[in-house]
C-alpha cells in the first residue's frame, strides 16, 4: 500500500518540461516525480535533458574561454571542401550500387524458382513438370527489395547531408 503514490505517479505521468527529482518518504521509499511533494526529503533532482542538477538550479551556459582552440576560415573551408568531396563520391557510389541492385531486381522478377519433378499422369506415364517455389521466390524478391530501399535510403541522406554544407 506504501507504494501506491509511485504506481499512480506512473499512471498520470505526462511528458514535461521539468526536473525530475528523487525523494525519500519517511519509511526510507524511494520516489521519483516530476511533482513537488511534501513531507518527503528531496534527494536530487536530473532535468530535462537527463543531466544531473542535483537538487541545485541550473547552470547559466557559459562564454567560450578565449584561449579556446579556434578554426581559422580558409582552413574550415578547406575541410568543408574535403567533407564535400568525400560526400560527393560515396553519392556516386551509392547511385551506382542502386543501379545494379534496380538491375538484380529486375532479373529476380524474370527468374521464379522454380523445380522440376516427375509425376504420374492420368494416362499413367511418367512426366516431367515445373512447379514454382512461391515462398522462395517472394523471400527472394524481399531481400532485393530491401537492397534496393537501402541504396535509395542512403542516396536520400548523403544529398540531405549535401545540402546542408555551406
Amino acid at each position: 500500500m506504501k507504494i501506491l503514490p509511485f504506481f499512480l505517479s506512473l499512471a498520470f505521468a505526462m511528458p514535461v518540461w521539468a526536473d525530475t527529482c528523487k525523494y525519500q518518504d519517511a519509511d526510507g521509499h524511494i520516489i521519483y516525480s516530476n511533482i513537488p511533494m511534501k513531507g518527503v526529503k528531496k534527494l536530487s533532482c536530473f532535468g530535462s535533458d537527463g543531466s544531473s542538477s542535483g537538487g541545485a538550479a541550473p547552470r547559466a551556459s557559459q562564454p567560450t574561454p578565449s584561449n579556446f582552440p579556434k578554426v581559422d576560415a580558409g582552413t574550415q573551408k578547406q575541410r568543408d571542401d574535403t567533407r564535400r568531396k568525400i560526400l560527393q563520391d560515396e553519392l556516386a557510389s551509392e547511385q551506382v550500387a542502386l543501379e545494379q541492385a534496380k538491375k538484380a531486381y529486375a532479373e529476380g522478377e524474370s527468374d521464379p524458382e522454380t523445380f522440376k519433378t516427375t509425376i504420374v499422369g492420368k494416362d499413367g506415364k511418367s512426366q516431367t513438370v515445373t512447379r514454382r517455389n512461391v515462398a522462395a521466390f517472394d523471400e527472394k524478391m524481399k531481400k532485393l527489395q530491401d537492397d534496393v530501399d537501402l541504396h535509395q535510403k542512403n542516396i536520400e541522406m548523403l544529398q540531405k547531408e549535401l545540402s546542408g554544407l555551406r
